[in-house]
């Protein structure tokens, strides 16, 4: 985000004022856990997983009424579900069975929300089982910010847009559980291919 421009800030006003004009904003997470900043010099020092991992999301400050969170292990995932369905939040939480946060379309994901819990595998989401390489992010933050703004240019592999569009998707279909997934992934890919993400992303930046 920094790369292409975009200043953090846990700066009120303009938060909402993007919100308004844009319908989204970023909130860094260290502007707004004073404790999580704390201990981050250790924690990245430590180089491993720790407790602050499974803690964050669900000390989100803004206390978001839809959430949709990707989680790195199916056991964590079943606590979140656990901790979540005990509240009045919509939510939804995602573990690839091969060990990513998201869905990564290269195998089976675990997904839990408010109605259950259900596998999910890439022909649910109109795609054939991807490969590791195929979403490989780039070795450096020029390369990442080149593929990130080719997929939001509607540009990316297939396999790229693709996988954001299950993903994003998948928020849709959180904060509009009426919908069917199958509508909520093709409404994502609309978006990416239509070019209007990259607008709204420019004008975010801007």
């Amino acid at each position: 985000m920094e790369f292409f421009g975009y200043k953090l800030t846990n700066d009120r006003d303009k938060l909402l004022l993007q919100l308004d004009r844009c319908n989204i904003c970023f909130l860094h997470a260290p502007l707004f856990h004073s404790a999580m900043k704390s201990v981050a010099p250790i924690r990245k020092e430590l180089g491993v997983k720790t407790f602050f991992n499974m803690l964050g999301p669900l000390t989100n400050p803004a206390r978001p009424f839809w959430k949709s969170t990707g989680v790195f292990s199916l056991e964590l995932a079943r606590l979140y579900h656990y901790l979540l369905q005990q509240s009045d939040e919509k939510y939804t939480v995602i573990h690839s069975i091969d060990g990513y946060d998201e869905v990564s379309l290269t195998g089976s994901a675990r997904v839990y929300n408010n109605l259950g819990e259900m596998t999910l595998t890439p022909a649910d989401f109109s795609s054939k089982v991807l490969i590791h390489d195929d979403l490989f992010g780039g070795n450096s933050i020029e390369e990442s910010a080149k593929i990130f703004l080719s997929i939001l240019e509607g540009k990316g592999t297939s396999a790229q847009n693709t996988v954001v569009s299950a993903n994003a998707g998948i928020a849709i279909h959180t904060a509009n559980p009426d919908k069917t997934l199958t509508d909520c992934v093709s409404t994502a890919r609309e978006l990416i291919e239509s070019g209007k993400t990259k607008e709204t992303f420019l004008k975010l930046i801007n």
